[in-house]
């Protein structure tokens, strides 16, 4: 009986050694954080609205931590061949990903292949804001209004020809919306990101897209494409004048947010150093600038803390999952 106490009060004392260790050594971790450059990731191409917000907050987050934050374009299968490798980084802080409702609230759910779990493999940073959505068409392009597209498309289905920076995209899933909420149907051509299907656009390869404002603001300063509608409830400030698909189509709606993450299991004290610098890179007036510019926005829907965005990305898994099956969207390879 007394070996078996003593058995027992040398198992705790040990546990007890174990456990110190690793909080002393994430602490350390911790407050030696960063001491070498930091990646952040974007699954998609060079260009576009998740590029562009992950390059505007990485800018202002190396002034602020004092080490470079460098962004690392790895585009494929929506933003999921990304996700996996950053899931699979040591969780230390130095790989981080710029992620949208694409990569986790959307892809998941379409890519039948699909081994990332956007709640399990990843532990949430930052909410960075959100872009509008924007069906745009080239200049020659008919239609002038969201109701002419529709008669177009009721008139000819699968005639209209549009684009998207990719299948299994937020455009994407949000032209599928449209065309379940007007009864219609229009053909899909998908891109490598949001830059190719610009340019093809502007060149009159395609007619129309479904585009982030963010990504495709320049071409309508420029008048090389011209907008029809934003996805937003909301017209957007920057574009006063572009009516929202919900005044046609009442209660539709659809935005692209973006958040960074980092690979779950990332120490308490690094996230909330990540966080901190993240806060204050979007606070920056700067940032608000570049972002209004664009047309995004700076704001705080999915929460500030990483557990407030834990909470929002589940409710995003939910709310997307549910328009996947109302629209009847297939599942692809």
């Amino acid at each position: 009986m007394t070996v078996t106490r003593y058995g027992r009060g040398v198992l705790t004392l040990v546990l007890a050694l174990a456990f110190s260790l690793i909080v002393n050594f994430a602490q350390a971790q911790s407050a030696g954080f960063p001491d070498r450059p930091i990646k952040m990731v974007v699954g998609f191409a060079a260009g576009g609205s998740t590029d562009v917000a992950a390059r505007i907050v990485a800018q202002k987050m190396s002034e602020i931590l004092g080490q470079s934050v460098l962004v690392e374009n790895r585009p494929g299968a929506s933003g999921l061949l990304a996700a996996g490798d950053v899931a699979k980084s040591p969780p230390d802080g130095y790989s981080l990903m710029m992620a949208s409702q694409t990569v986790l609230a959307v892809a998941p759910r379409l890519y039948r292949k699909a081994t990332v779990d956007p709640v399990k493999d990843f532990t949430p940073v930052a909410y960075c804001g959100a872009s509008p959505l924007v069906l745009v068409v080239n200049p020659s392009f008919p239609a002038h209004t969201t109701s002419e597209v529709i008669a177009m498309a009721k008139a000819q289905p699968g005639k209209i020809i549009f684009g998207t920076g990719g299948a299994g995209t937020t455009p994407h899933i949000a032209s599928e919306m449209f065309q379940f909420a007007a009864g219609i149907k229009m053909t899909h051509v998908p891109y490598r990101g949001e830059a190719g299907a610009i340019n093809d656009l502007v060149a009159g390869q395609i007619p129309a897209m479904f585009a982030n404002l963010s990504a495709i603001m320049g071409q309508l300063k420029a008048g090389t494409v011209r907008a029809i509608a934003v996805t937003s409830p909301e017209r957007s400030p920057l574009t006063p004048d572009v009516p929202t698909v919900a005044e046609t189509l009442p209660g539709y709606a659809a935005e692209t947010w973006f958040g960074l993450i980092a690979p779950a299991g990332t120490p308490h004290g690094v996230i909330a150093k990540l966080n901190s610098a993240t806060l204050q890179a979007l606070a920056s007036a700067d940032t608000k600038k570049r972002y209004a510019d664009l047309g995004m926005t700076v704001n705080s829907t999915g929460g500030t803390t990483p557990e407030q965005v834990d909470a929002y990305i589940k409710s995003e898994v939910v709310k997307w999952a549910k328009v996947i099956k109302d629209a009847n969207i297939q599942p692809m390879d």
